[in-house]
């Protein structure tokens, strides 16, 4: 993969400096950090998610440092200008796997000099790596805030042994979500499929456009996101989700988005991505499509992460916790039977506080970076 110079600092706010370190895992791992000026700080680690970067936490990392921090927001494995991972369809899936992520950010501490982090804090699949982080290595990741995907827990160890039961299971609601009445299919089975990747970065409108058409359509811009619990893992239950959750069966993503592209006017008066700030992620995603963060997707449906992941059968997150969503953020409902913030009571044992924002959707960091930053400082005081 070609090295690339670090981010413009014309893309950044002022404070926020760009550069690379090696990871020791193999990466050559591009990061944006503030506070950096002031030696023997604390260190910080924001770790974002799907379709994100480090340039996701531009809005938080400021406020944190200003309460002390070092921060550091990686582009972790298959994102931005990070390099060393293997970006191809057919190419090496292993080392997106869950333990592999956590190695990638813990080869990160020590690179930069740290034997422990004062914080680890994730969105959405980024939060997953957060959370495995503190529960594998609570020693280095001294607390998690865990952002729009609680943590069910580790996988037990009687689950999943007869691979014809779950695996008739998946087939099943995969099956009944396609002979609905109007025919669906789960977003994440999509995006573990071969033409994927091409369907969003070929996409006829661009990537600029199909990017602004996502980001709306997950925000609370988007009116009609109004979530609630699902009562079961039904096909229909699950078809009262919006349509970036549970597809139309015929379409790609970047059709079903284009539906709810937003009109000039409203992208004219969006204050929380501009046009210039959606611009960076144009440029990066364009570059490098999207086949690196579709691998994360692709060792939680193949079930590549379970085996890895039943090491851990029992254990609890323990160190201090927090979670934030926005408060019109379908994400924290994707596992109907009750809400994940629920669930995540019996994986978290020292949980300081669940908070959902108003005026979010799932991109809470970038809707709302005051309310979560405000948030996040008050939770690293009652960690310190």
């Amino acid at each position: 993969m070609t090295q690339l110079p670090p981010l413009p600092q014309s893309f950044l706010p002022s404070g926020l400096r760009s550069r690379f370190v090696d990871n020791n895992n193999g990466l050559r791992m591009h990061i944006l950090e503030a506070g950096h000026e002031t030696a023997n700080r604390p260190l910080v680690l924001l770790l974002h998610s799907f379709p994100e970067l480090a340039y996701s936490w531009r809005k938080v990392m400021l406020p944190l440092a200003a309460a002390g921090y070092h921060v550091v927001a990686p582009d972790q494995r298959g994102y931005g200008r990070t390099t060393g991972w293997d970006g191809d369809y057919d190419g090496d899936l292993a080392s997106f796997r869950m333990l592999n992520l956590v190695r990638d950010i813990l080869g990160l501490v020590a690179a930069m000099g740290y034997k422990s982090a004062s914080g680890v804090f994730g969105h959405d699949a980024g939060s997953h790596v957060a959370a495995w982080c503190s529960l594998i290595r609570p020693d280095v990741f001294r607390s998690v805030a865990m952002m729009s995907a609680p943590f069910s827990g580790a996988p037990t160890l009687p689950s999943n042994t007869d691979m014809e039961g779950p695996k008739k299971m998946r087939d099943s609601i995969h099956d009944d979500l396609a002979a609905l009445k109007r025919p669906r299919k789960h977003y994440q089975w999509y995006y573990s499929t071969r033409p994927a990747n091409d369907d969003m970065w070929k996409c006829p409108q661009g990537v600029h456009a199909f990017m602004r058409a996502y980001y709306h359509h997950k925000s609370a811009d988007w009116k009609q996101n109004q979530p609630f619990a699902l009562k079961s893992w039904t096909a229909g239950e699950l078809e009262k989700m919006p349509t970036y959750y549970i597809m139309d069966l015929g379409e790609n993503m970047a059709q079903t988005v284009a539906r709810e592209m937003p009109s000039a006017a409203e992208i004219a008066a969006n204050k929380w991505l501009p046009d210039r700030e959606m611009a960076v992620y144009a440029e990066e995603y364009g570059r490098n499509g999207y086949q690196g963060g579709l691998q994360w997707y692709r060792t939680n449906t193949s079930g590549a992460n379970t085996a890895d992941l039943k090491l851990f059968s029992g254990r609890t997150i323990d160190v201090p916790s927090c979670f934030i969503a926005g408060k019109s953020d379908w994400g924290i409902y994707q596992r109907p039977g009750g809400d994940m913030i629920t669930m995540q009571k019996e994986a978290v044992t020292n949980m300081l506080g669940c908070h959902l924002v108003d005026g979010a959707g799932h991109w809470v960091q970038q809707e709302q970076p005051e309310k979560v930053s405000a948030l996040l400082v008050d939770f690293l005081k009652r960690t310190a």
